[in-house]
């Protein structure tokens, strides 16, 4: 098992994205999307995960409100026990 936040796909994106991972170590695991702002606008994932699990998430480009949020560039953002990674997404209208 290894620490792993793959590329979303598709990217650019509409109206959805899928973004794999896997966490080595067991703990509280949070994926998010950040705006260029930096604010969050959608949690995609907030549990504890067991050692070993991977899976993944899907983001219909709306934010925790259920809003449709507008097309650019967005961030995601993993967190796991000793494990934080960004990387970067694209969504057009």
């Amino acid at each position: 098992a290894r620490n792993e936040l793959s590329h979303a796909y598709p990217n650019p994106f509409n109206p959805m994205t899928r973004i794999a991972y896997s966490v080595k170590e067991a703990g509280p695991v949070t994926i998010e999307v950040y705006n260029v702002a930096g604010k969050v606008v959608r949690t995609l994932l907030d549990t504890d995960a067991q050692a070993g699990t991977s899976g993944y998430v899907v983001w219909d480009g709306t934010d925790d409100g259920g809003e449709r949020c507008a097309s650019g560039v967005y961030f995601y953002r993993i967190e796991a026990p000793g494990f934080v990674e960004t990387r970067k997404m694209i969504m057009l209208k």
